[in-house]
């Protein structure tokens, strides 16, 4: 585990216990965060959350961080961090397969909180919407609501979808090279950072560079890029009865708020809480504010 002080506390490594779990032929690596200070850590509420593209579980221990009264579960998804690929495409069925498989495993019943950060608003929105009932509760962060390939996305989309397809079919050196370019995660990171915090900037190219590049094969990450660009959370909307907390950013360009809104209006069950001044990075920025939103979510919904 990395930690910066002040951004990242010491006593996540206290909560952490790490696993591996074999499911869908990817060897899984779970990282669970206990509850702090609670007389009865069993009756504590528990979040299995899914992190985006490129990330790892890192990238939520912020939101981790700010709710010491709950239990997260978070595995690094398959191809990347500490887990291995799938054994078959990594696309939203593949993935949805695996969480089906990973929960059964860990045993986390009906009462768990689901919650996914951007492509992984994808992955868990499908997911409930092909097992309903399966989870009471859902979580989307930075939830990605509209087609990455229409509107004033597609462009970049595409040309995202051409850098990933060319590094995978050039020789492995230069193509792997070229996918963890120091230049280009940066790039990557400065588009998406909003804060004008100059040490929280740091704080975040620095977790960029270090874990952005953590996949393990070329063609599972040009699975995975694909299928973040074909499907999105609001494809299954209508499918969500279960309570819902979307939590956007003002500034998000890559799940833009006004899509977050439609997506809302559509939703049976659904609140939005809208961070002011932040982007596509609520997880990095603004920890403290979404994971106030998260846990009021919990007690208003409590059974």
């Amino acid at each position: 585990m990395t930690l910066s002080v002040p951004f990242l506390s010491g006593r996540l490594r206290d909560r952490e216990h790490r696993r591996m779990v074999e499911v869908s032929g990817s060897s899984t690596a779970v990282f669970t965060y206990e509850p702090v200070g609670s007389a009865d850590s069993a009756a504590a509420p528990t979040i299995l959350a899914v992190h985006g593209f490129r990330g790892t579980h890192h990238g939520l221990l912020r939101i981790v961080d700010a709710l010491p009264a709950v239990r997260v579960v978070m595995p690094d998804l398959p191809g990347f961090g500490a887990s291995s690929p799938l054994a078959g495409e990594h696309g939203i069925t593949g993935y949805g397969d695996w969480l089906a498989a990973l929960a059964d495993a860990l045993g986390l019943g009906p009462d768990t909180v689901l919650l996914g950060h951007s492509f992984g608003s994808i992955v868990v929105a499908h997911f409930l919407a092909a097992h309903p009932g399966r989870f009471g509760r859902l979580v989307l962060v930075n939830p990605i609501s509209a087609p990455a390939l229409e509107g004033p996305q597609a462009a970049a989309s595409r040309l995202a979808e051409l850098y990933y397809w060319g590094a995978a079919k050039l020789p492995a050196r230069l193509g792997t090279g070229l996918l963890r370019s120091r230049a280009v995660v940066r790039l990557m990171s400065e588009v998406m950072a909003k804060t004008r915090d100059s040490q929280l900037r740091a704080f975040v190219h620095a977790q960029h560079r270090e874990h952005f590049s953590e996949f393990a094969t070329r063609a599972s990450l040009l699975e995975s890029f694909r299928a973040s660009i074909s499907h999105h959370a609001a494809e299954v909307a209508e499918a969500l009865t279960l309570p819902v907390l979307l939590i956007a950013g003002e500034r998000d360009e890559v799940a833009a708020l006004p899509e977050v809104r439609r997506l809302n209006a559509r939703l049976q069950d659904s609140r939005l809480t809208v961070i002011p001044g932040v982007g596509h990075l609520i997880h990095y920025e603004t920890p403290e504010p979404a994971a106030a939103a998260i846990a009021a979510f919990l007690e208003e919904t409590a059974a």
